[in-house]
């Protein structure tokens, strides 16, 4: 588990400026602008101790919620092209570094994508599972409640473990308004 940050040109470093409207996929945009946002900051920096960390000996390590996180961005990916989950996955990278570099451009890519879309486009946007053999679909409206919300509600838990192990989220992240303040 290498828990360098060596690459500071990551995407979501901070929110872009307002759209100009409330059409629905810049609403998308922004809400997975919001959840990269977050998860740049909450994974920035860790350190061994911070990806080692369980809150008691049956839960997941943070590292471990770092490659499910990755699994939920692949997902919401694979979904702007109708492409097919494979369940289980076994396409995790191997590294803290590779993980969080992976799923902050999969959310990148998305969202290059998505920002084209038109209502009908949305219309036939599946969410598609494959697991041994047995394919079931699911049209966008799951991704808003199931991957997006998971992906934030998990980042929200390694914000909390890094407290724990003392190592919070930098000072000066902001979230409403999606800026990072720098203090020297």
């Amino acid at each position: 588990m290498n828990a360098q940050n060596k690459n500071p040109n990551l995407p979501f470093f901070e929110i872009s400026s307002e759209k100009n409207n409330y059409a629905s996929v810049n609403i998308i945009y922004r809400l997975i602008e919001g959840a990269g946002y977050r998860y740049y900051w909450a994974s920035k920096d860790l350190k061994k101790g911070d990806l080692e960390y369980k809150p008691n000996s049956t839960s997941i390590s943070s590292y471990e919620t770092l490659e499910h996180i990755y699994v939920l961005s692949e997902t919401i990916l694979n979904s702007v092209f109708n492409k097919v989950n494979y369940r289980p996955t076994n396409q995790i990278p191997e590294s803290y570094q590779k993980l969080r570099e992976g799923t902050l451009n999969n959310l990148k890519k998305f969202n290059d994508v998505i920002i084209n879309k038109s209502e009908d486009d949305l219309k036939i946007i599946k969410i598609i599972f494959n697991r041994d053999g047995r394919e079931v679909s699911f049209p966008f409206w799951n991704l808003l409640n199931g991957q997006i919300s998971d992906m934030i509600y998990h980042t929200g838990q390694i914000v909390s473990f890094r407290r724990t192990t003392g190592n919070p989220i930098q000072k000066g992240v902001n979230v409403f308004l999606g800026k990072t303040k720098t203090f020297n």
